[in-house]
């Protein structure tokens, strides 16, 4: 199958780009570089440097790339920035998507793999979340994401013959296995990194923000799946999806793991003390998110092979310990 992979010189996308390449597939990357890098994407791979928002350059990439589906990444997603800058959020992913959509529609691309997120569910009533559940984000980056699932939804009633799946995903976490790609953020939030870069010395300390949460600890449990896992549900959605057809999964491992837990484990893995001083509550955290992701495993037979914390951490430690200043290029 030819595919493109929106974002796909970002983190995850680039995970999915040598997952599909393993796989047999054709791919090509579209990807504006705002946060994505080059050398992430694999020699011999077309790379698109272009906006979503282009939709011109997005159809002419599909029309020259013959491609069969697109797997999108392409977005914003950091909760807090959202907060402070909603109107960029929605700009570039809700809007973003519909170019890409409208880019489609000219090209007559009927399959689309949209990278979706537990923000959508907001704070759920129950763990673990399953499907069903309502969705009410509590933030624009979840409000824009679930706008997306909403257009989908509607563009399908129109068009009888488009297929989609919405991955809704929780924290994604780790590297490739071999070493040879990793996250590289700017600025960097997610957690296991932070503890990573305090352990090479480049941050002085982690801050726990709040502990006094209603878990076993006090402190935030979330959902941490392996990226080259979640790059191979996507993959396994991709090959499954049939004319028409709208598919919502679940992503995840099922049960969840505290900030505390996260900091002993890469105390162990990395050998170093990874000091932790305690900070305020950040708005909008909810105490508690993990998924129940027996929906994909029923229908297509998908689990995640990594469910080992302190392997996760081990893999993001290879990347970091080799590329101390990640791809070089922020």
């Amino acid at each position: 199958m030819n595919v493109l992979v929106t974002g796909g010189a970002g983190y995850i996308g680039s995970h999915a780009v040598r997952r599909l390449l393993a796989g047999g597939h054709t791919v090509a990357v579209l990807d504006s570089l705002h946060r994505g890098h080059r050398a992430a994407v694999p020699d011999g791979v077309p790379l698109v440097e272009a906006d979503l928002r282009q939709t011109d350059v997005v159809e002419k990439a599909l029309n020259e790339n013959k491609v069969d589906c697109v797997m999108h990444f392409a977005a914003l997603a950091y909760v807090g920035e959202s907060v402070g800058d909603p109107l960029t959020y929605y700009d570039n992913n809700t809007a973003g998507t519909v170019s890409l959509l409208r880019a489609m529609d000219r090209a007559k691309v009927r399959r689309l793999v949209f990278s979706s997120t537990c923000a959508t569910y907001g704070e759920p009533a129950s763990m673990p979340i399953v499907e069903t559940m309502p969705q009410s984000p509590i933030n624009p980056y979840g409000w824009s994401k679930l706008f997306v699932e909403r257009v989908l939804i509607d563009y399908a009633a129109a068009n009888k013959d488009f297929a989609f799946a919405a991955l809704r995903y929780f924290n994604v976490a780790g590297s490739a296995s071999d070493g040879s790609i990793g996250e590289d953020h700017e600025p960097e939030t997610h957690i296991i990194p932070v503890l990573l870069n305090v352990a090479l010395g480049k941050v002085e300390k982690v801050t726990i923000f709040g502990d006094d949460y209603d878990t076993p600890d006090g402190t935030c449990i979330r959902d941490y799946i392996h990226v080259e896992d979640l790059a191979d549900a996507h993959a396994v959605v991709m090959e499954a999806l049939k004319d028409g057809e709208q598919r919502f999964y679940n992503l995840g491992i099922g049960q969840g793991r505290s900030v505390k837990e996260l900091i002993d484990a890469a105390r162990e893995v990395t050998g170093c003390k990874i000091p932790a001083d305690l900070g305020p509550r950040r708005a909008g955290d909810p105490p508690m998110l993990y998924a129940n992701a027996d929906k994909i495993n029923n229908e297509l037979g998908w689990s995640a092979s990594i469910t080992d914390i302190k392997q996760t951490i081990e893999t993001a430690w290879r990347w970091f310990e080799a590329n101390p200043d990640g791809y070089g290029d922020n």
